[in-house]
């Protein structure tokens, strides 16, 4: 027992399976030229078959394909059967390496007619690797079948680089990574697409890459500045400065009576100087007599004086003279 496939009865995994899964796309960019993009595994449980990729291949009538490639790797046999429909195609087949193409996907990038390498993108290749459930001689059958399947790979990339497959097997062997620069002098790749600089116009990167396929609509619109307010506070040297009154906002009658109401005119009048009269000599060697001391005040008189009968008193006066005073009821009450 060499491989092992998943048993469709595993719940979960078999609606997971057949759900579609965009791990390729495959647009008409023009009537010469077809974009289709790899930018996930191969195959797969989880991924779709390479029979359906190859169907929509079968579909593009261009003359040109675009391949972008941006996959670690998969399934061996559904990326050979993907590299055969890509050979046997009649329109002209670049593979663009957008970040990655490693394992089973560059044996892909293998199949192009032409390969480029985008800046910082690479390039990994390994020896075949499976699974194994049984016995000592199934573990050994595994090892045999995995060494044929490794030369199989060895020769595709002897094909296009060079060399034999005894050579790319120690590569394999040892899993290298190849940058953009090392892959074309590998001869794994033909190009690497120089890094655009800016203010050069219209990029190469931008003509070559789809940005929608990032969900890139378009360069978002610049928001126009909201106009700071005037600061009159603060004047620099030498720049204009807005300043507006009252009197630019009102009218001139307005004005006017304002000034009326709120301005004072008054004009101080001015002050005579004095000269100081020079004291007399006796009155200034005079002594100053001191003042008399004041006698008690009885405060019961003050405040009764006013009910007190004077010499031009009237008639109804002299009728209550007698509630005036202690004394002179007193004195009534003696003579009767």
């Amino acid at each position: 027992m060499t491989f092992i496939d998943l048993p469709d009865r595993i719940p979960g995994v078999r609606a997971q399976a057949r759900q579609p899964q965009s791990w390729y796309r495959i647009t008409n960019q023009s009537a010469d030229e077809a974009e289709v993009m790899l930018y996930d595994e191969v195959g797969g449980w989880l991924g779709a078959t390479a029979d359906e990729f190859i169907n929509d291949l079968r579909g593009i009538t261009a003359s040109n394909i675009l391949l972008r490639v941006n996959s670690p790797g998969g399934q061996v046999y559904e990326g050979i059967a993907i590299a055969n429909a890509l050979r046997s195609h009649p329109a002209s087949v670049t593979v663009q390496v957008d970040g990655i193409a490693a394992s089973i996907a560059s044996v892909i990038a293998m199949a192009g007619d032409r390969v480029r390498m985008m800046p910082n993108a690479m390039i990994m290749v390994h020896d075949a690797s499976g699974l194994t459930v049984g016995n000592a001689a199934d573990h050994r059958d595994t090892a045999d079948l995995l060494d044929k399947i490794s030369g199989n790979i060895a020769d595709a990339y002897a094909a296009r680089a060079g060399g034999t497959r005894d050579e790319w097997r120690q590569v394999m062997v040892a899993e290298t990574w190849y940058t953009a620069e090392e892959a074309v002098a590998a001869g794994l790749a033909d190009e690497v697409v120089p890094t655009p600089k800016r203010g050069d116009g219209e990029p190469e990167m931008r003509q070559q890459f789809d940005l929608a396929a990032y969900g890139y609509t378009g360069p978002r619109a610049e928001q126009p500045k909201a106009e700071e307010p005037l600061d009159v506070t603060e004047h620099v040297a030498g720049a204009p400065t807005l300043l507006i009154t009252m009197g630019d906002l009102l009218s001139d009658e307005t004005v006017a009576k304002l000034r009326a109401l709120f301005t004072k005119t008054t004009t101080p009048e001015p002050v005579a100087e004095t000269t100081p009269a020079e004291p007399a000599p006796e009155l200034a060697t005079a002594p100053v007599p001191e003042a008399p001391a004041a006698e008690p005040v009885d405060e019961w008189a003050a405040s009764v004086a006013g009910l007190l009968p004077d010499d031009d008193a009237d008639d109804w006066s002299a009728l209550v003279t007698n509630m005036t005073g202690p004394d002179t009821s007193s004195r009534a009450a003696a003579e009767a």
